[in-house]
């Protein structure tokens, strides 16, 4: 389905609105939910995390997915083209988010086929008794250290292979006929599986410790900044927000469409989904502390990859049915990462058509074959491991976090668009935005993601990152963020060969909005 805009040129669109938000839960619901919010909730107050954590969603992750919505679906554009029209000079923050998005899927791709791999291996328990043995050394053949290296292993290869495959044909079949009906049907799979998966878990033997563990307050925690500052990142990373994915997907959505609530269907949905991710990993850790005969906080890998390729596959193999739990798991990770991963390729490929004037399939192809080859050469590699480790800690905490500060403080400082992109969400929307919105994205989303930037930069330079030599940090850390930063520059730069935002015009128009009631 498509719609003419005032220039002229057919844009496509959503086919409903059930569709955008299911694409934007899709994206907003990834690997993070489950292996990222549990463990910061147990390392940051327990049941009194949710106090800031619910703070930090109202106060910075709704504004701020707002803000990408009001800017995607007003100007119409992915990221670059959408910022240039907002105004000229912010094209090149546009192509930094581009950039940041095309490096977080090339290794995002790998730990999807990491766990395609470990579905596979559900069945019949495959990695034995010492799952860390396993996963380092049997499944990824991981070197000591890290290092580069160029031997491809072929267990991460493979599913890689079929990933990037399905991706280039979901993306070439469109907006309406490929990226919305992998989420239309992925969404309600993921919700039904990994609600069965919960369930199962709050049954088993020491379920009820491992709760306990996660949910009881430590009040005292409250008064820690850095528990302040770990809800906030949460709420941030987990809802695709301030780099480009949600730009995107609003310039599909209709003319007249309600976006912010919208948002405040996408942006609940995705806490909920945290909260019954925790439910369900600690119910799960309960009965493997109990198997074990030791307490919850003695279990080692608690959040992040080791959680799910390491810890989990011990719980499985304890448990009685544990084929059905593994497959319902790793199922679970598969549908939620991949769906996550289409939205990131989608900001890249309609960036890169937009601008060179490519047919839908040509970006597509052009962009999925050459995230692909990235993809092999780095994060197939018997030291992908440290790699992807590397690029995804800069990537994100130091990429993502800058590319916030600066669209926001742009947008709502040097453009002043904040009140006129208000009054656009105003005008099509029923959950109105007053005035605080506009505070709330000009000055306490930046000044916490200020504090969160400075905060990761001083420790990554004092302290470097997990022990990996300087020259690999330099090289995988600062290099990721080194490489958006010139690419952004480099596609700027380059002849406008596309979609030309001369003859557009924004609906409403300015003058209309201009004239609305303040």
């Amino acid at each position: 389905m498509t719609e003419t805009a005032n220039s002229g040129a057919q844009r496509q669109t959503w086919t409903s609105n059930r569709g955008f938000i299911l694409a934007a839960i899709g994206s907003a619901v990834g690997l993070g939910n489950i292996w990222r919010f549990p463990g910061v909730a147990y390392d940051s107050g327990g049941g009194a995390f949710l106090i800031p954590y619910l703070i930090a969603l109202v106060t910075a992750g709704l504004p701020i997915l707002f803000l990408d919505y009001s800017i995607g679906q007003r100007f119409r554009g992915a990221a670059p083209l959408a910022l240039r029209r907002l105004t000229k000079r912010a094209e090149v923050i546009g192509w930094f988010q581009t950039m940041l998005l095309f490096i977080i899927s090339v290794y995002y791709a790998a730990v999807i086929a990491w766990a395609l791999s470990y579905f596979y291996f559900s069945f019949g328990n495959k990695w034995g008794s010492d799952t860390t043995a396993f996963f380092l050394s049997d499944y990824l053949h991981a070197t000591d250290e890290a290092g580069v290296s160029t031997d491809l292993v072929a267990g991460v290869a493979w599913p890689l292979a079929a990933v990037w495959v399905l991706i280039i044909v979901i993306l070439a079949l469109g907006i309406a006929n490929g990226v919305e009906k992998v989420n239309v049907i992925g969404i309600p799979l993921l919700i039904l599986g990994f609600g069965a998966l919960v369930i199962r878990a709050v049954t088993l033997p020491g379920a009820t410790d491992g709760l306990n563990a996660l949910f009881t307050p430590d009040w005292g925690a409250l008064t820690d900044l850095n528990v302040w500052i770990a809800a906030y990142s949460q709420i941030f990373f987990s809802m695709s927000i301030a780099f480009g994915i949600m730009i995107a997907y609003s310039s599909f959505q209709r003319r007249r469409a309600n976006m912010t609530s919208s948002g405040l269907v996408v942006g609940f949905a995705n806490s909920s989904f945290e909260i019954l991710a925790g439910i369900g990993v600690f119910s799960a850790l309960g009965f493997l502390a109990n198997q074990q005969g030791v307490g919850v906080g003695e279990l080692e890998g608690l959040t992040g990859p080791i959680l799910s390729f390491v810890t989990f596959p011990a719980v499985i193999s304890e448990m009685p049915g544990s084929v059905l739990f593994g497959v319902l798991f790793f199922g679970s990770l598969v549908i939620a990462g991949f769906t996550s991963l289409v939205s990131l390729v989608v900001g890249v490929s309609i960036a890169v058509q937009e601008k060179f004037g490519l047919s839908q399939r040509t970006a597509a192809v052009t962009v999925g074959v050459v995230s692909a080859v990235v993809s092999f050469s780095l994060f197939a590699t018997t030291t992908g491991l440290w790699t992807l480790d590397t690029v995804d800690q800069y990537a994100n905490n130091v990429g993502v976090v800058l590319s916030a500060i600066v669209m926001t403080v742009s947008v709502v400082w040097v453009a002043r668009k904040g009140d006129l992109l208000r009054r656009h969400l105003n005008a099509i929307s029923t959950f109105k935005l007053g005035r605080w919105w506009l505070v709330l994205i000009g000055i306490v989303g930046p000044i916490f993601l200020t504090v969160m930037l400075v905060q990761k930069v001083i420790d990554l330079i004092s302290d470097g990152y997990e022990g990996y030599p300087d020259w690999y940090l330099n090289v995988f850390g600062w290099g990721t963020v080194g490489l958006a930063v010139v690419g952004a520059i480099l596609f700027t730069v380059a002849s406008w060969g596309g979609r030309d935002d001369k003859d557009f015009q924004a609906w409403p128009s300015d003058e209309f909005l201009e004239g609305q009631k303040r």
